[in-house]
């Protein structure tokens, strides 16, 4: 996805009201990531999950997927209820497919889930 204004599109989506919809809640949205790049039609590159316990750090995960051209990662505050995603691409690959997965994914799976911030930022201007 290029443009005049730039070559690649950043998209943020940040979340409330966040819950677990089962126990290994990274793990579940490493691979719901990885499906939804796939059915956009993405390379995937590499794929990694942390789960934290909270000994160390709060309760919660950081998941990323490397796709061909940037990334798509979540991180999530299980135990205050806040998931941040970022979705960026360059090139040719449509950031909104992710997005729009993503967004239907929670809308079905996640209880009272609320989306508070969407943003678009066009990357690499020149």
């Amino acid at each position: 996805m290029s443009g005049e204004d730039g070559r690649g599109m950043h998209i943020f989506l940040d979340y409330v009201n966040y819950t677990a919809p089962g126990k290994n809640d990274g793990s579940w949205i490493l691979e719901k990531l990885r499906e939804i790049v796939r059915n956009a039609g993405i390379r995937e590159v590499h794929s990694h999950v942390e789960e934290f316990d909270g000994t160390q750090s709060p309760p919660g995960y950081a998941a990323v997927v490397l796709i061909d051209e940037s990334h798509v990662t979540a991180h999530c505050y299980s135990d205050i209820g806040l998931l941040a995603i970022d979705v960026f691409t360059c090139g040719n690959n449509d950031p909104q497919l992710i997005v729009d997965g993503i967004k239907n994914l929670f809308s079905k799976s996640i209880k009272g889930i609320r989306l508070v911030r969407e943003q678009q930022i066009n990357r690499f201007i020149q």
